[in-house]
């Protein structure tokens, strides 16, 4: 049995994507140490893992601008919180017990890479958004950014004084997580922008989803079911919801609607085919689903493409962005700028993917490239083999 530290950031876009690997890891005979922020202590705990909790410094921020976005114009501002974060959290996570190997997210868990360095054992990586290379990235396609704004030489060298201060001695390949053993991209190929350029430490193992008996079950109550939800990071959004309890009562069938942290009382009345919650039992609620009206984060477009449910997007920066027209390019639902959206061209949108042959026909296929991808069995069977060999395989 060996000893695998997850390290992970606040973001359930970021930690639920793992928790498949974590329960396969643990189901495997290995023992499992997550840490993590307090608010996901339930869902990692019914992995079989052990929780070791971590307190971020994104609460004290905006709701609205809590997970900072590592690109454009959010780059300055997002530099300075990890580093903030990182500063704050590497104590606590340095307590866990030392691994034979460390699991932690790519994009924003520092601190992980760190103490992968500092302990000296094999880290894996899990990406679970897009990943970037030569041939295509975030900065080269959706953003921009300026290298040499003294803001942003200015926290670079704040970061860079820190890292040293850490052991770490190449900045430029820490940056790039260039000394993970292996990096765990959490989707197919298929959907990853120039997919097939990719190789090396690189490894698409698609989704890995979980039961999520932490949350409640869900049945329908009516046919056709619309899911509309907008994340966890960027869902503020209550003249939206408004909109759509204002125009629902004639739709058919049941509309499930997630609306956050946002006051119901300023919503006015909900008509009956409506249902509302601050956060819906999402993979309960997309195995009835006909429709996903979502924000196209990452994590939900790989939930709604597991169960082959068509999507509209509706992007509210740009990552997801990048996520909707990636949904658009492959036919596997529609797009609309949340900007300028009326309710007749949402519920057309809504009607439009429920019933186009060629998009269930996409959704099929995407499907097919999850399951060839490997998923949780994959992403355990690349972690056993970077274990040491003093830490045998359980049988």
């Amino acid at each position: 049995m060996a000893l695998i530290a997850f390290f992970g950031p606040a973001g359930a876009g970021h930690i639920n994507p793992t928790l498949g690997l974590v329960t396969e890891l643990v189901r495997r005979g290995h023992r499992v140490i997550y840490c993590a922020p307090r608010e996901y202590a339930d869902r990692i705990l019914e992995t079989g893992a052990e929780h070791h909790p971590t307190v971020s410094t994104w609460k004290a921020h905006d709701q609205a601008q809590q997970v900072p976005q590592m690109h454009g114009k959010e780059l300055v501002r997002a530099m300075r919180l990890l580093l903030e974060e990182t500063k704050a959290i590497l104590p606590v996570a340095a307590q866990v017990e030392r691994p034979d190997l460390v699991v932690h997210d790519g994009t924003l868990a520092w601190w992980g890479r760190i103490l992968a360095q500092r302990w000296q054992v094999p880290s894996v990586e899990t990406w679970p958004n897009f990943v970037s290379n030569a041939e295509w990235s975030m900065a080269k396609n959706y953003t921009t950014i300026n290298p040499f704004s003294p803001r942003f030489l200015l926290q670079t060298a704040r970061i860079a004084r820190f890292l040293r201060s850490e052991g770490v001695t190449s900045i430029g390949r820490f940056f790039n997580g260039d000394e993970a053993t292996s990096r765990l991209v959490l989707l197919p190929r298929a959907f990853q922008y120039e997919g097939d350029t990719f190789g090396g430490t690189f490894q698409f193992v698609g989704p890995m989803l979980t039961e999520r008996s932490f949350q409640a079950d869900w049945q329908p109550t009516a046919s056709p079911v619309t899911l509309i939800a907008l994340g966890t990071a960027y869902n503020a959004r209550p003249e939206f919801y408004r909109m759509v309890l204002e125009s629902a009562a004639d739709r058919p069938g049941q509309i499930v609607m997630a609306i956050g942290d946002v006051d119901r009382e300023l919503l006015g009345p909900v008509p009956p085919n409506v249902e509302i919650h601050r956060q819906v039992p999402q993979l309960a609620v997309l195995r009835h689903a006909q429709a996903f009206v979502t924000h196209a984060g990452m994590g939900s477009t790989m939930e709604s493409l597991s169960h082959s449910v068509p999507m509209v997007a509706l992007p509210q920066m740009a990552e997801q962005r990048a996520n909707a027209d990636r949904i658009v390019d492959l036919g596997l639902g529609r797009a609309l700028d949340p900007e300028v959206l009326t309710a007749e061209a949402l519920w057309e949108a809504v009607d439009g993917v429920m019933h186009d042959p060629g998009i269930r026909d996409r959704l099929a296929w995407m499907r097919g490239e999850i399951a060839e991808s490997g998923g949780a069995a994959s992403a355990a069977d690349t972690v056993e083999n970077l274990l040491p060999s003093g830490d045998p395989k359980p049988e």
